[in-house]
Formats: structure tokens, C-alpha cells, sequence
């Protein structure tokens, strides 16, 4: 399961990590999030050691928020070498989001 960070460890998990990074912006509330969960689960299953998934709830960490111009539950956004180099908007299923990792990993 995804780890849930916050603004203070950002910087040393996702922008200085040797591995590309997905980062979930989720919500408790949000229903969506909950159901891309297990489908994050399992990417971060299959990529382990090649990628790290953490998540970042946008309900107090809004600073992130406006940083990333989240505008809604769920957002992924993935970064390598310390660069959001894409982004998702909404749910995806597996085989999406394998396709959409396969150019950077």
C-alpha cells in the first residue's frame, strides 16, 4: 500500500528519489480514490525496486496542491530525477497506467 507523505518529507521521497516516483493526490472522501487504491497496489507491487508510489492527501496538504495545480481527486503525477513528467487525471485502470509508466521506467 502507497505511503502516505506529507509537504515537510516531499522534497527528500519524491523530488531526490533515484527512482521515478508516482505521487497519488487523493482525498478520504473521495470515492474514486478509493477504488484506484488497489490498482496503485499492484503497480507498486509489480515496479517494485523501479518505482516508489506514495500519496498526498489534498485536504491538508495544500501547498502541494497549489504547487501542482490539483484540481481534482485523484490526480497521479509522476516525477523523475526530481520533475513532474506526466500526469493523470481521474481513474485508470491497470493496463493504463502500465502504458503510461512503460516511457519512464
Amino acid at each position: 500500500m502507497a505511503t502516505r507523505i506529507y509537504t515537510d518529507d516531499f522534497e527528500s521521497k519524491v523530488l531526490e528519489s533515484d527512482v521515478p516516483v508516482v505521487v497519488d493526490f487523493y482525498s478520504d472522501s473521495c470515492i474514486t480514490c478509493k477504488k484506484l487504491a488497489p490498482t496503485l497496489c499492484d503497480i507498486e507491487e509489480e515496479y517494485e525496486g523501479k518505482l516508489n508510489v506514495f500519496k498526498v492527501n489534498t485536504n491538508y496538504d495544500t501547498k502541494l496542491v497549489e504547487e501542482y495545480e490539483i484540481k481534482a481527486n485523484p490526480t497521479l503525477i509522476l516525477f523523475k530525477e526530481g520533475k513532474a513528467v506526466g500526469k493523470q487525471i481521474g481513474p485508470r485502470e491497470y493496463d493504463e497506467l502500465v502504458e503510461w509508466l512503460e516511457d519512464y521506467i
